[in-house]
């Protein structure tokens, strides 16, 4: 999911910087210093769970867990999710500096619209609506950052048309794990910690 280095163009680059920068403006001004440990734990998760790659072309293959990450924090995923790719990148090169904005924005606004259509049904539900909606959250985030990624990919050049349906394809199984992964998560935090669920808002 992280777009290599050289790969965008720099209108896209510029574009992805921008957008980012405003999500992390609204994450911040969220972010009150009470909500700092759940952001550094999911913050913490993303990083553990984005470390194992299967190369793709220009970008890889990869659990994310944006949805889960979206649906608890909504607008503060953009921060948590800037930290933990920005030490990917430092760290173990994966994707790079330059990319950092657009990789960001499209895994954290996935992210966010997770939090806006499941967060409600996730607090309120009973148990079967929980998880079915962090199921569907799970998803999203999955299903959103390969739809975001293809763009990225597309605007930049039609050479890269292939490349992005092919991303778009690979994700379906990614997109289903995430589902169940984020769908036994939630449960687990609603049962032993339901105060976490509403640190989003």
């Amino acid at each position: 999911m992280h777009i290599s280095e050289g790969i965008l163009s720099g209108a896209v680059l510029a574009s992805g910087a921008l957008l980012t920068a405003g999500g992390c403006a609204i994450g911040l001004k969220k972010m009150t210093n009470e909500r700092i440990p759940e952001v550094a734990v999911l913050s913490s998760a993303f990083f553990v769970a984005s470390l194992i790659h299967v190369p793709l072309g220009p970008a890889s293959v990869h659990l994310i867990m944006n949805g889960l990450v979206g649906v608890v924090l909504g607008w503060m995923a953009f921060p948590s999710i800037l930290v933990a790719l920005l030490l990917q990148a430092l760290l173990f090169q994966y994707g790079g500096i330059t990319v950092l904005g657009v990789n960001t924005f499209n895994m954290a606004m996935p992210a966010v619209l997770s939090y806006y259509l499941f967060n409600f049904l996730v607090r309120r539900g009973n148990r079967a609506v929980t998880y079915l909606a962090a199921f569907l959250a799970g998803m999203t985030g999955v299903g959103g950052a390969a739809v975001l990624l293809a763009v990225s990919l597309v605007t930049t050049g039609e050479e890269f048309t292939s490349v992005a349906g092919v991303v778009v394809i690979t994700h379906l199984p990614v997109m289903v794990l995430e589902g169940v992964i984020a769908a036994f998560s939630v449960a687990f935090l609603k049962k032993v910690r339901p105060e976490i669920l509403e640190v989003g808002r």
